[in-house]
Order: C-alpha cells, then sequence, then structure tokens
C-alpha cells in the first residue's frame, strides 16, 4: 500500500518550471531514494510534500486522502539539509520544546528523549548548547528531533553530511529499525553508494522533470552493458573469441563484453573448447553514480538542443 502518492505536480517561479509534472508513489515501510543534481527540483518537491509550498497543479495523497498541511504535518518528520536549530538554547531544553510542538507531552517527550539520547549515545549533551557541538554532533541530534515523535513518514535530506563513519552506521542501522517499524523514509543525497546501500527504490529527477523510477535491483539490471570479469587459471597466449571482445587484461583477470545474440555460456564454452579453467565468472552491473551522470548529461545535453532549435 502507498503512504504518499505524487499526481502530476507541477510549481513555477517566475518563468522556471521547478517540478514539471511528476507524478510517483512511496510503499509503507519503504526507503525511498530522492535523486538529482543540484537545481533538479528535488527540495520543491520536499517542500510541497511537507506543506511548505503548495503546488500549483497536481494533488498529493497521503496514507490515502488528500495531503493536508494542519494535520497531516505532524504525523511527517522532517530533517532538512540546512540546519534547523536554535544556537543559544540547551540542547535538552530544545528537543523538549521541538517535541512538544510535533503534540507530545512533556512526560512523554522526556522519556522519547532519555530513550533515542541513550541510543545514541548523547547522554551528556542536556545542558550544551548547540553552538556548541560540532557539525556531526548537531547532524545526530537534528536526526533524534526528526523522528522523536514516530512520524509516519520521515524525509532525511543528506542525514549523513558531517558524521564519520562510526556515527554514520550508527544512524543507518537506525533508519533500517525505523523502516522496519512501520516507518517510511525518504532519503535524498547526493551519496550514490549510500543510496545503493539504503533504499529499496528509486526515482531520479532533472531540471523539474522525473527521468528515472524503480527499484535499484531492477535499475542496475535495466541498465547493464554485457560486461563480465572472468578470472583464469593461468595466462593464455591470446584469447580470440567471436562471441566476445576483451575490454582489458591484468595477468589472470580480465573484463569481457558479450557481443549481441550471444550468451555468457557462450564465453565459458569458449574457454572449455580452450581448456582454460575458470576461477571465477561475474557480471559486471553499473552502479548508480554511473547512471546517473549518463542521464543527467543525457537530460542536459537534448534540452540545450531543444534551447538552440527554438531560438
Amino acid at each position: 500500500m502507498a503512504l504518499l502518492e505524487l499526481q502530476h505536480l507541477k510549481k513555477y517561479y517566475a518563468t522556471q518550471k521547478a517540478v514539471d509534472d511528476i507524478s510517483f508513489s512511496i510503499q509503507q515501510g519503504s526507503i525511498f531514494g530522492l535523486l538529482g543534481p543540484n537545481g533538479a527540483g528535488k527540495t520543491t518537491l520536499l517542500r510541497m510534500i511537507t506543506g511548505i509550498f503548495y503546488p500549483d497543479e497536481g494533488s498529493i495523497l497521503f496514507d490515502g486522502a488528500p495531503f493536508n498541511a494542519i494535520s497531516d504535518v505532524q504525523r511527517i518528520g522532517y530533517m532538512p539539509e540546512e540546519r534547523g536549530l536554535y544556537k543559544k538554547m540547551k540542547i535538552g531544553d530544545q528537543v523538549l520544546y521541538l517535541a512538544q510542538l510535533k503534540g507530545l507531552s512533556k512526560t512523554v517527550a522526556l522519556e522519547k528523549i532519555k530513550f533515542w539520547f541513550k541510543r545514541l549515545e548523547m547522554e551528556s549533551w542536556w545542558n550544551k548548547k548547540v553552538e556548541d557541538l560540532s557539525k556531526g554532533m548537531s547532524q545526530k541530534l537534528q536526526f533524534v528531533t526528526t523522528v522523536m515523535h514516530e512520524p509516519k513518514l520521515i524525509i532525511l535530506d543528506e542525514p549523513f553530511s558531517g558524521l564519520d563513519p562510526l556515527n554514520a552506521n550508527l544512524i543507518k542501522d537506525e533508519i533500517y529499525g525505523l523502516a522496519q517499524r512501520g516507518s517510511t523514509i525518504i532519503f535524498s543525497t547526493h551519496r550514490m553508494e549510500q543510496v545503493e546501500e539504503i533504499c529499496d527504490h528509486i526515482v531520479l529527477v532533472n531540471l523539474g522533470k522525473k527521468i528515472l523510477d524503480g527499484t535499484v535491483q531492477q535499475i542496475k539490471q535495466d541498465f547493464k552493458e554485457n560486461k563480465f570479469n572472468i578470472r583464469l587459471d593461468g595466462v593464455p597466449a591470446g584469447i580470440n573469441s567471436n562471441a566476445f571482445e576483451v575490454l582489458s587484461s591484468d595477468m589472470h583477470d580480465h573484463t569481457v563484453k558479450i557481443k549481441d545474440g550471444y550468451k555468457s555460456n557462450d564465453v565459458l564454452k569458449y574457454f572449455i573448447q580452450q581448456d582454460i579453467n575458470v576461477e571465477a565468472f561475474n557480471e559486471i552491473l553499473p552502479s548508480l553514480n554511473d547512471i546517473f551522470i549518463r542521464l543527467v548529461e543525457d537530460t542536459n545535453a537534448k534540452t540545450r538542443s531543444f534551447q538552440k532549435v527554438n531560438v
């Protein structure tokens, strides 16, 4: 079941189309990646989802009903990339204040704060001020203020910014845990390796339009180029086959690309016939970073060509 559905959303700034007819849905309990280069329309989309902006056209359904910016915002946790904390305020007082704004009683809020502070190793922070925190410490604090009221939808914009590897793993584990407990998470980042590791489903936007929508594994399959890594027992004198071309070789390891009309079995058959032992045979799938660059550059090039024709 979809927790969030975006239907033909449009948002304009003067003559610029920040969001241009974008539709997609996000399933309950999933970790969803919203990707795109700077200026693609991601922030505008997030601000419409959270009720900060209203769409000029289109609609948003939240939990099966039209989105209500007043009541539904209590069921959303939004962690923006920029800091939204009071620098001079004590951390404990600040988290308590923000929790009560989200509808928690003081008693419940204090219980939740103690739980999260202990879980993220922040117990000694209560009387510190935000201005005394490092960027990574501020990021952990902002994460707590985002998830403490147990929102159904959690939006995390660059959540690992400023975190060392240990704390990044700590936050990552909490993201998995929140999804397992039923929260739906929108994860926005420029770090493609994090998306591959964390997200179930992604949407890529560029120049205000959706240019990719699917599961991480399906997208990698869709963009594969029939390339394989082969490790051989011994160094063959020469490799020459109609079934594939050798892209690179390094002693025992070779990268090949299978030609049209042939299959992986044809590659293996060649080496068997040559009496060469194959120790490993692995398909090379493109990284999301490679796919991201390829699609963004392609859409940018098409847009420039269109603009030249219409000048």
